[in-house]
């Protein structure tokens, strides 16, 4: 268990590492824009320093910007899930303060590319970690849950209006580099981790009491078990059936690991979920 959780966090850092090194070394020098939170304390910093004089980072303004997000994140999407996306919050603002503001390269494409790819890696390796790099994420889960729609509808709108504004205060092309950046950055996390909000697990076991129980104390989802019976050894089994967030698809994986490791299990994309499904 301690082995599991710290490699958990250790993802989780080195996300957050990545993160820093793709604003730091890539897009800020080149005054193009992250996704997200990220992407608003970027712009945010840009505006106090350029119009206001006044001359705060883009880490501490990402800091500012997540307190009350995560606060809302504790109440409504779980504690676990929360502490983990303030371990991502709180190494993104440190390692954004240690790191160096370098240009590696001055071509604006490269800049814009190289770090959409960089952060892309580090948003999508926190994800598949289950959990956040806190913002925008924590937001679009919720509003997706409450409304059951796509989460990336909600990234959109995000997005559109950092790229609206940096279009508007800056040059036009900065918005289209910008752009460049988005859509680098999501086909990334799309590779690395799945672009579905649902998934359904079919799990083949023999601890069907002990896996049904390990699941239920740590997520509250509706489970059907049918009888089952390998076509080989002829032994009985049980096919536990159920619907899952892309945010709880570690902790099952974990679960399944530690209870019954000998489980055979298949993860499949949902496009969507009719009748109940809980929500918040």
């Amino acid at each position: 268990m301690f082995y599991i959780e710290a490699k958990r966090i250790s993802i989780v850092i080195l996300g957050a590492l990545l993160n820093a090194a793709s604003l730091n070394f890539f897009l800020i020098g080149a005054n193009v824009y992250a996704s997200g939170f990220t992407g608003a304390a970027q712009l945010l910093s840009s505006i106090f320093n350029d119009f206001l004089g006044i001359g705060l980072s883009t880490g501490i303004l990402l800091a500012l910007l997540n307190i009350p997000v995560l606060i809302l994140g504790w109440l409504k999407v779980g504690k676990g899930f929360t502490v983990y996306s303030v371990i991502s919050v709180f190494f993104s603002t440190l390692f954004l303060e240690i790191l160096p503001l370098v240009s590696i390269s001055n071509d604006i494409i490269l800049n814009a590319v190289f770090g959409g790819v960089i952060a892309g890696v580090g948003v999508g390796i926190t994800l598949k970690a289950g959990a956040s790099t806190g913002g925008m994420d924590i937001v679009a889960m919720i509003l997706s849950r409450l409304k059951d729609k796509p989460i990336g509808k909600y990234f959109l709108i995000m997005n559109s209006l950092i790229i609206v504004i940096a279009g508007i205060l800056y040059e036009p092309e900065n918005a289209l580099y910008t752009m460049l950046t988005l859509y680098v950055t999501t086909r990334v996390i799309d590779t690395i981790h799945t672009r579905y909000e649902k998934v359904t697990a079919f799990i083949v076991t023999k601890k069907t009491d002990e896996l049904q129980k390990a699941i239920h104390d740590t997520m509250v989802r509706g489970i059907t078990i049918l009888p089952a019976k390998g076509a080989y050894t002829k032994t009985d089994k049980s096919l536990m059936y159920l619907v899952v967030t892309r945010y709880e698809l570690y902790d099952l994986e974990r679960i399944i690991n530690e209870v019954d490791p000998e489980a055979f299990t298949n993860i499949v994309e949902t496009a969507g979920v009719y009748g109940f499904f809980r929500k918040d």
